[in-house]
């Protein structure tokens, strides 16, 4: 069970191995669904290159991340990373600057993987209204996004309650009927014979692509957005605090997560653009799996993809939702957000960064623009890793953690490595993400990315005095029962009266 701090802050349980883990992160190679037929819009069949080297930016960048999981088992990944780095120890004044700027880096995370309950929500309900007619007679397929959002979020609060270890078996069971006809739909087609190469080999390059300003920028926010799903499997290491052996629990599960995204992110696009050629992904943009299906098992085959696909969102939803509230966990240990975000129930569970995460996502469906939604999650997504990567290249100079025990190591001058691929992130793909939007779908979520994360300060500047007041109420106690002790050993040297 979970102890309760005195600030009413709960302590995460040690109940996962990296098996579990795994299960629950599995959910991350299908976040490759909503851009499987965005990114071919603008590098046509180059979207395979693209899915494999984001993939490998993900190694990259997990190798540093593996080396702070195992340095600092008790934070929650990349939001407890760059939290515990960038805080300055014993810091007498009332705000301090590091602080912030490793909460801002969490809070990020926190906005990156937040909107992935949103985003697969509404494809739920798109996929519910043209599969089942009888529902589309009556609701629309706004009104069965919502209810599709409002019942996932309630059934995994109910599984999830219970403590990660329930779950894990729940990633298990949907990774089960997700993956494995996933794998199948991916491989058929070549088994078959329909995919044909040409399709892949003689449209590589969009006909209108030139190495200029305009195209460079745009391929950075393809990076961008591709990165927000290629390399989401660090979610793995976000669990540090509940793997019983963070120090080899937080590699296995990472990397083994990693070389499933490689393989499935690589076949998965070469699949779909083999079958119907970039200019069928494109007629197909939002799920173009369904085409793929019918084209290699026929009218049976799409009604069974689209089951699939539906069990895989609720999957990666799990998979997001548990990422999310741990970040919000993470950053009220730290003391960058208010106390009552890190409340665990007797199970371990932080019941209160769950619920708030629901609700947050109920009101982004509302919006009903998946694109804006996505755009927005990536702005978070690359200030995280960003951030995230100086951070290690902190802790490895830093006097104060370079001589720290790490059971993981990454290769040797890494800390070069992951500056650079820090600043590719920003603000390379920052500001890549920001002109493609601008360029696609305007303004809107370029304002909405900043606006979440801009929000971020008066709160945070709120948690700072909270616990300032909180400290206060802690010293004033402390010397109170001082003072009652030398009372009493006051009393005991006076003599008695007979």
């Amino acid at each position: 069970m979970s102890k309760n701090l005195s600030d009413g802050v709960g302590h995460l349980e040690r109940s996962i191995n990296w098996k579990q883990g795994l299960a629950i992160a599995l959910g991350v190679p299908l976040l490759i669904l909503p851009s499987l037929g965005y990114l071919p819009m603008y590098m046509a069949a180059a979207a395979i290159m693209v899915w494999g080297l984001s993939v490998i930016q993900g190694f990259i960048q997990n190798a540093a991340y593996a080396e702070l999981a195992t340095t600092f088992p008790k934070a929650s990944g990349l939001p407890g990373f760059a939290q515990h780095v960038f805080r300055t120890e014993n810091y007498k004044g009332k705000y301090d600057k590091g602080k912030l700027i490793g909460g801002f880096s969490a809070w990020s995370y926190w906005f990156a993987w937040n909107p992935v309950l949103a985003i697969f929500a509404i494809l739920v309900g798109g996929y519910l209204h043209g599969l089942f007619p009888v529902l589309a007679e009556n609701f629309t397929e706004y009104q069965l996004t919502l209810i599709s959002g409002l019942v996932i979020f309630t059934g995994l609060s109910i599984v999830n309650w219970f403590g990660l270890k329930d779950g894990a078996i729940l990633g298990y069971v949907l990774a089960a009927v997700s993956l494995i006809p996933l794998v199948i739909l991916t491989v058929a087609p070549f088994a078959t014979g329909h995919v044909d190469m040409a399709n892949i080999t003689g449209n590589w390059w969009p006909s209108d692509w030139a190495w200029d300003m305009h195209h460079v920028l745009i391929l950075f926010g393809i990076f961008a957005i591709a990165q927000w799903s290629a390399c989401g499997w660090e979610t793995a290491a976000i669990y540090a605090p509940e793997y019983k052996n963070p120090s080899k629990d937080v590699p296995k599960a990472l990397f083994s997560c990693g070389v499933v995204c490689f393989l499935s992110y690589v076949l998965v696009q070469a699949a779909v653009i083999g079958v119907l050629g970039v200019e069928g992904v494109m007629a197909e943009p939002v799920s173009p799996l369904i085409p793929v299906a019918q084209a290699v098992f026929g009218q049976a085959g799409s009604v069974i993809t689209i089951i699939m696909l539906i069990a895989a969102m609720i999957l990666i939803i799990q998979t997001a939702y548990l990422g999310s509230s741990r970040a919000m966990h993470s950053m009220t240990t730290e003391g960058n957000l208010p106390r009552v975000f890190g409340k665990t129930n007797r199970h371990g569970t932080p019941f209160v960064a769950m619920f708030v995460t629901a609700a947050f996502n109920m009101v982004l469906i509302s919006m009903g623009s998946m694109a804006a939604i996505l755009a927005a999650a990536a702005i978070g997504y690359t200030c995280a890793n960003g951030i995230s990567l100086f951070a290690y290249v902190r802790a490895k100079k830093h006097p104060a953690f370079a001589t720290l025990e790490r059971p993981f190591k990454a290769p040797k001058g890494w800390k070069h490595v992951a500056m650079i691929f820090g600043l590719f992130n920003l603000p390379l793909c920052l500001i890549g993400v920001v002109y493609l939007n601008s360029q696609e779908i305007g303004w809107t979520s370029t304002w909405l990315g900043f606006l979440v994360l801009s929000l971020y300060i008066p709160i945070w500047f709120y948690s700072q005095r909270e616990s300032g007041r909180s400290n206060n109420e802690a010293a004033t106690a402390g010397s109170l029962a001082n003072d009652s002790d030398n009372d009493a050993e006051d009393l005991e040297t006076v003599p008695t009266s007979r």
